[in-house]
């Protein structure tokens, strides 16, 4: 499945949901941001109402978490760190195997 696809599928239930209306510039023309495509603009739209995949969200947590682990230095504090890391890795694998079943079937 390509990101284009899940894009507009996430703007067009977040549209359904009415959770992308009364956003600023609405009925203006898409601003243009670093990527310049369908996808990039789509993303944009989605962090600035509020509904991003989880898929992103969390490969944007395991990317923070992985700079907290590499910050700590008691053996304690980074066992409780890389544990925290594992859960989130765990949990995108889980919903990236999702997606891909989903569409598979779709």
């Amino acid at each position: 499945m390509k990101w284009r696809t899940l894009v507009e599928n996430q703007i067009n239930k977040a549209k359904a949901q009415g959770q992308l209306e009364g956003l600023k510039g609405e009925g203006k023309p898409l601003p243009s941001r670093q990527g310049g495509d369908i996808v990039s603009a789509g993303l944009g739209i989605m962090a600035d109402a509020g509904v991003l995949p989880k898929e992103i969200v969390l490969k944007k947590d395991v990317a923070a978490q992985q700079k907290v682990l590499k910050k700590t230095t008691d053996p304690a504090a980074r066992k409780t760190e890389m544990r925290k890391l594992a859960e989130l890795q765990m949990r995108l694998s889980i919903e990236q195997e999702a997606r891909q079943k989903f569409y598979r079937t779709a």
